[in-house]
């Protein structure tokens, strides 16, 4: 059963006092507000342990919330009537590790999930992997194995995987931080292409100049907190709080 919000109709994900503890006694994520409206792109920055996968993950379940509501495309996913496995179909996500099976191809890799989960033919299938590989700049690599791919290709094998199933969200999970720096600039690219396109994305990541290219709000948190939420140039240039200022002391200068 799938439950629909009526608060939903203006967000694509609202996220309303959303708390994940651990041990009951480590709070990763402290009453988090977040509304991320339809082909918005929001940027999530802060130290390390700050909570930032963690409310990634909250976002399609993969981390249950202690407390708080979690609503995505107009369906509740805290609510136990829910049905997880359909909203999980439309949230694409992309994780630091890539996550593809070394004994499949790229295009067996890209194919399988369009077939067991949206029940696809295997001409359709493979004809929107081609596409998508062809969006990502690799269509030459369909038959090679993960093994034969560098990093950089990898990971846009793995956001190729993500688009075919025609998401509506796309979550990123510091995609380059597994990543030469050769190959960052590489999967940036593709991801400022489909901020470009309008795909509604949250990504957290270290790349601040993604943040300053691709962001329409840049979101830092600090103990599992929202500490600051603004345009990525407003907040960079003329932070609010000491906390904000702090961290970007560190790694902006």
């Amino acid at each position: 059963m799938d439950v629909h919000t009526d608060s939903s109709t203006t967000s694509m994900i609202s996220l309303r006092g959303l708390t994940k503890t651990f041990d009951k006694t480590i709070h990763a994520v402290r009453d988090f507000d977040l509304e991320i409206v339809e082909g918005e792109v929001v940027v999530i920055v802060g130290p390390s342990g700050s909570g930032k996968s963690t409310v990634l993950r909250c976002i399609n379940l993969l981390e249950i919330p202690t407390e708080g509501f979690v609503t995505v495309d107009g369906f509740e996913l805290t609510d136990v009537r829910t049905d997880i496995d359909h909203v999980r179909a439309e949230v694409g996500m992309v994780f630091q590790q890539f996550n593809l099976f070394p004994h499949l191809t790229v295009l067996q890799n890209i194919t399988l999930a369009q077939r067991k989960v949206r029940g696809r033919g295997r001409a359709e299938a493979e004809e929107e992997a081609a596409r998508q590989l062809a969006r990502v700049g690799i269509p030459e690599k369909a038959d090679a194995y993960p093994r034969q791919l560098s990093g950089g290709q990898q990971q846009r094998v793995a956001i190729a995987r993500s688009l075919a199933m025609d998401p509506k969200v796309m979550l990123f999970d510091e995609p380059t931080s597994a990543l030469d720096p050769e190959m960052v600039k590489e999967v940036l690219d593709v991801m400022l292409e489909l901020a470009s396109e309008g795909m509604t994305m949250v990504v957290v990541t270290h790349e601040m100049g993604f943040a300053k290219a691709a962001a329409d709000r840049l979101v830092f948190i600090d103990e599992g907190e929202v500490v600051e939420v603004g345009p990525p140039e407003e907040v960079f240039s003329n932070p609010r709080h000491e906390r904000t200022r702090a961290f970007f002391d560190k790694i902006l200068y």
